[in-house]
């Protein structure tokens, strides 16, 4: 019993919601079976509908990383309000990956180095903003809805960034 449970601590954790989920379906289809063919059938519809959009997803990303790095658009920030500045917090928000502390102490630098505050707002408010899920809510939402809803965050970030310039000026 014990050589079982180290090899089930063995498992990565990465694996361990799919085994829970098979180990659910297999009891299900035990306990219940009728309901086991419809729930497939619903999830290979799904999966029929979004793997095109999956594999969209996946050739944007590479190009947007392979075309798009955020160290070459973080020069625009520059120490003005200029519009290019914009456009690169804009931009670098958008197109940012990996988890939000990561990029704490280069967002700290950058202010350090005198980059405004309301560029780094715009920045951090622009991660809600992803590139590799806008297809997915285009087939959920439809093509209106995403791009107004994302017309309206583009905007209120930048709106976000000049409320946030202008308490930092009366803060100073």
């Amino acid at each position: 019993m014990m050589k079982f449970i180290e090899k089930i601590k063995e498992i990565p954790r990465t694996w361990t919601f799919l085994i829970i989920a098979v180990l659910i379906l297999g009891m299900v289809s035990i306990i219940k079976p009728s309901i086991l063919i419809p729930s497939l059938l619903f999830s290979w519809g799904i999966l029929k509908k979004i793997v095109l959009v999956f594999m969209g997803v996946f050739v944007l990303m590479a190009l947007t990383n392979y075309f798009i790095r955020p160290e070459k658009l973080v020069k625009y920030f520059g120490h003005s309000r200029s519009f290019k500045g914009w456009i690169a917090a804009v931009v670098t928000g958008v197109i940012s990956t990996g988890p939000i502390y990561m990029w704490y102490p280069l967002l700290a630098e950058l202010k350090d180095k005198g980059v405004k505050s309301g560029f780094i707002a715009t920045f951090l408010y622009n991660r809600a903003v992803k590139l590799p899920l806008l297809p997915v809510m285009v087939v959920y939402f439809g093509f209106k809805f995403v791009i107004f809803l994302t017309f309206v965050m583009v905007f209120i970030s930048v709106l976000e960034g000049l409320i946030m310039n202008k308490i930092m000026e009366v803060k100073t």
